[in-house]
């Protein structure tokens, strides 16, 4: 999507994977908590809740459908946002596509990570990594993934750490996996893949196809300015605790709302508007057969 005056689809991450109460106080735990910032998101202007759950009792990521499952009611009881599970983190594909094909459990979207990379935090200050990894995203992996997906009816989001994940599609267009209009998220500021700047959000946008649906996920202190970046160029914007804490430098966010409204705050001074769960769904194309 590139119609600079279409609504902008906002995103929530709400939890993420490494993220603890030890560094932000308002990261939930719970179904009944996650559900909580899901309603404070959508309340601010998010038609999305990207959602990675978390073990009630620990905070420790968890691929349980049963949690999934009671989060899944938590949210509908609570909002009508929708919903977006992740698929990514250790472990085989087995035990992280159950609760994406259980009928009981599933989303309308899914997160997919769409290639292998070197994944780090390195501290200047420190003149050391903070953590490094292989990130392993194989492709028998992502088609296992895809079949999945696609045998439930929940819609792919391609999350493209790196430029050759973007042209990793080709092959899987071609086997009849994914399917036009396609959604991309660009995943910006991980040491290893693209640079976090407004230069390369151009790029990547000229890799797309005609017709994807593309959104920026900025990290951390760069958050701001390519969300700002993404909303002037048409695409659309995810903002959360998953991958940023902070209103501006200094001013910690308390909960994911107050992040939307800020991004929701943006879109809306650019000249365009959030777009309504209605509008999303269309926008995002979740009401075709897959």
């Amino acid at each position: 999507m590139s119609d600079t005056d279409a609504p902008c689809v906002i995103t929530a991450a709400l939890t993420g994977v490494l993220a603890n109460r030890a560094q932000c106080a308002a990261i939930p735990y719970t179904p009944e908590e996650i559900a909580e910032e899901a309603r404070r998101a959508h309340d601010a202007g998010a038609a999305v809740a990207h959602i990675h759950a978390r073990d009630p009792e620990t905070g420790a990521m968890t691929f349980d459908p049963e949690v999934y499952r009671r989060i899944r009611v938590e949210v509908e009881r609570r909002c009508p946002i929708i919903i977006n599970w992740s698929t990514g983190g250790p472990g085989p594909v087995e035990g992280r596509i159950e609760h994406v094909i259980r009928p009981e459990v599933k989303p309308a979207i899914a997160a997919l990570n769409m290639g292998s990379m070197n994944y780090a935090k390195f501290s200047s200050a420190r003149k050391q990594f903070v953590f490094e990894m292989v990130f392993l995203n194989p492709f028998k992996d992502i088609i296992r993934f895809l079949e999945g997906m696609r045998d439930a009816g929940v819609r792919p989001e391609l999350e493209c750490f790196d430029a050759g994940h973007v042209g990793n599609i080709r092959p899987l267009v071609e086997m009849g996996l994914l399917k036009h209009p396609i959604l991309f998220s660009l995943v910006m500021g991980v040491l290893g893949g693209i640079p976090a700047t407004p230069e390369t959000i151009m790029s990547q946008v000229r890799l797309l196809p005609p017709d994807a649906n593309w959104q920026v996920i900025g990290l951390s202190h760069d958050q701001w300015r390519l969300v700002a970046t993404a909303i002037v160029l048409g695409g659309n914007a995810r903002v959360g605790l998953e991958d940023n804490f902070y209103l501006q430098e200094g001013v910690m966010a308390r909960s994911n709302g107050e992040l939307v409204e800020k991004a929701a705050r943006l879109v809306r001074d650019i000249g365009r508007r959030p777009a309504t769960v209605e509008e999303a769904r269309t926008l995002l194309a979740l009401d075709r057969v897959w």
